[in-house]
């Protein structure tokens, strides 16, 4: 990279912008070359005399790594990087750096609009109006869907990083009474602290809020899902392959319990065969938590400044 500009290699910009981003703190630092979504091909022939590539959900593995002579950065445009190898990276001598807490507010929002929009079936009574069903009303008001109060209920936090604080403190501002399970026991959880099995049993509303790993996968299962109240409602806003889908389908469909709200699947996009596309009593949103507009400016200049962190000789967010 000495006595010539950096070659940057931005891949996957059709999921970071919609035309509405600002990149330009990137074009700061080197040559920037943008493209959207490349098949795997694609990518290395993109990426082969980069010296700094950034990703969002594209694969960097071993064959990408060893196709790119020149490269000794990845870097992420997201908190997770479960499509990065890491060992190959680190054998390499690529330094891999993250962007975590970036959508720590936009996040924890949205858990609060799935739920409220659940439980105040929000969905179903604006369609009805829509249709006409209000100026048909014989008295002001109609209620053929109940709805439910969240003040005074259980909230359950898995996992209590920056998103799931944020997180517990809107359900706490609500009136929630608010139980958090985590690995990692923290010093300053102001919170009453329960084992998985009682977060699953005491939740009226489980959020889950962990990374995606060996130990995480899977976690609500048949075994975990019959430890919880009739009543309780899952939300996930972190990633799919934390739930079973055939198990909590076949829990929603049974009315094992009361519903689910999901903006992660195992697979995305949905697959046509997902068990979940046609389960009883599930509101599913595509993924779209993190992509308020501030959100993800803030995110493309957190890649920035990470990327020149690691060219002053400073890197910071490292994994690798």
């Amino acid at each position: 990279m000495e006595g010539r500009s950096l070659k940057i290699v931005s891949v996957d910009t059709c999921t970071v912008s919609c035309g509405d981003i600002d990149f330009s703190a990137l074009g700061e630092l080197g040559e920037v070359t943008f493209y959207d979504v490349l098949s795997a091909g694609g990518l290395i022939h993109a990426a082969e005399n980069a010296d700094a590539l950034l990703v969002n959900k594209a694969s960097v593995d071993e064959k990408l790594i060893s196709s790119c002579k020149n490269l000794r950065y990845v870097g992420t445009y997201s908190t997770g990087y479960n499509n990065i190898d890491l060992d190959a990276c680190a054998k390499a001598g690529i330094t891999v750096c993250n962007v975590p807490g970036y959508s720590t507010h936009a996040v924890s929002q949205h858990v609060f609009a799935l739920l409220l929009s659940f439980v105040g079936e929000i969905q179903k009574y604006g369609s009805s109006v829509a249709r006409g069903d209000w100026k048909r009303a014989k008295t002001f008001c109609y209620m053929p869907w109940q709805t439910r109060e969240i003040y005074g209920k259980t909230f359950g936090v898995y996992g209590f990083g920056n998103i799931g604080r944020a997180t517990a403190r809107i359900a706490e501002a609500f009136g929630m009474r608010v139980i958090v399970h985590t690995r990692t026991r923290p010093e300053d959880c102001p919170y009453e602290l329960v084992s998985a099995e009682e977060i699953f049993a005491q939740s009226d509303f489980l959020s889950l809020h962990c990374p995606l790993n060996d130990k995480t996968r899977g976690i609500v299962n048949e075994q975990s899902i019959a430890l919880m109240k009739r009543e309780a409602i899952i939300i996930n806003t972190a990633r799919g392959g934390l739930i079973d889908e055939v198990a909590l389908a076949k829990a929603l469909n049974s009315g094992r319990i009361s519903g689910a709200c999901l903006d992660v699947l195992t697979d995305e996009p949905m697959r046509k065969d997902c068990p979940l596309i046609k389960a009883k009593n599930v509101l599913i949103t595509p993924h779209i938590a993190w992509i308020p507009r501030e959100t993800r400016q803030r995110l493309v200049g957190e890649v920035a400044d990470n990327l020149a962190c690691f060219i002053a000789g400073s890197p910071r967010n490292r994994i690798v």
